[in-house]
């Protein structure tokens, strides 16, 4: 059953919130709640990722929305929707293009403006628990945690750990984040949404507003994001089970090496812990 709303984390639903023209506003009041005083957006304008990319292959994975502000800023707003491998790495290659996108022909002296990397993820990609963070706002820092670079920014904001209630809300960027995370979900604007803003966001993104060529666009949409999410979710079952196969193998090394060490005879400890007597005579 479809739902009233379309999902944001979809290619389709993502950029028809904040990537067309109609939207831009949105995107505006979005980036703002991110980006420090001095980078406030009045105005910006969409630039065509593809014309930065050098090759087919970096063409068809480019991110998202590419924009500049009036005063040259440039900002890579990226919806992730499955966990991708090298994440960092992947953000920070993506990062170099509109750094490169500045470069001029003949005598140039290397100035650059600002480029903010934004990523919207629909997964958790911090390994360790204890280490995770909702919102992580990074930028070049020397040893002693002063700013050494102040021009390449990244805004990470891990979806899976805002946890917070619709009574919890205080800012006008909780706002915007419960909003993307539990749009699909709603059936009506609740009260705390009663902002123009977020009743523009919901007009965008009601399914029964699409003609039926973006309905159409809309459906393959979701069936990209479910495979996506599908072949990830697989991968990390997997990996689960390769990782407690490969800890029992190691537990009966264990207790092969203790039974070994204490004189018992090999064909024994090959009856009690499932391992072969070459690989046990093989330990050490």
């Amino acid at each position: 059953m479809i739902s009233r709303y379309f999902n944001p984390y979809t290619d389709f639903g993502f950029k028809k919130l904040f990537g067309e023209e109609a939207s831009k506003d949105q995107l505006i009041d979005f980036l703002n709640q991110l980006l420090p005083l001095q980078h406030q957006i009045a105005e910006l304008s969409f630039k065509n990722p593809e014309n930065m990319s050098d090759t087919l292959d970096e063409r068809k994975s480019i991110f998202d929305i590419y924009c500049q502000n009036k005063t040259g800023e440039r900002f890579i707003v990226e919806m992730q929707k499955a966990k991708t491998q090298f994440f960092k790495d992947w953000s920070l290659f993506y990062s170099t293009f509109p750094i490169r996108d500045q470069g001029k022909k003949g005598l140039w002296d290397f100035y650059l403006l600002p480029v903010y990397f934004i990523a919207i993820l629909d997964f958790k990609y911090d390994e360790k628990e204890d280490e995770r963070k909702f919102r992580r706002d990074v930028c070049l820092k020397d040893q002693d945690g002063d700013v050494f670079y102040n021009k390449l920014h990244f805004k990470f904001l891990q979806m899976p750990l805002f946890n917070k209630q619709e009574h919890e809300l205080v800012t006008h960027f909780d706002k915007w984040v419960y909003f993307l995370k539990h749009l699909e979900d709603f059936d009506h604007i609740p009260a705390i949404l009663n902002e123009p803003i977020f009743q523009k966001g919901f007009d965008i993104a009601e399914v029964s507003h699409l003609n039926s060529d973006q309905y159409d666009a809309y459906l393959k949409s979701i069936l990209s994001y479910n495979e996506a999410k599908a072949v990830t979710d697989t991968a990390f079952d997997e990996g689960k089970l390769e990782g407690k196969i490969e800890g029992k193998i190691e537990a009966m090394h264990s207790v092969a090496k203790t039974l070994k060490a204490q004189g018992i005879t090999v064909s024994i400890i090959a009856l009690s812990t499932g391992l072969t007597e070459q690989e046990i005579e093989e330990l050490k």
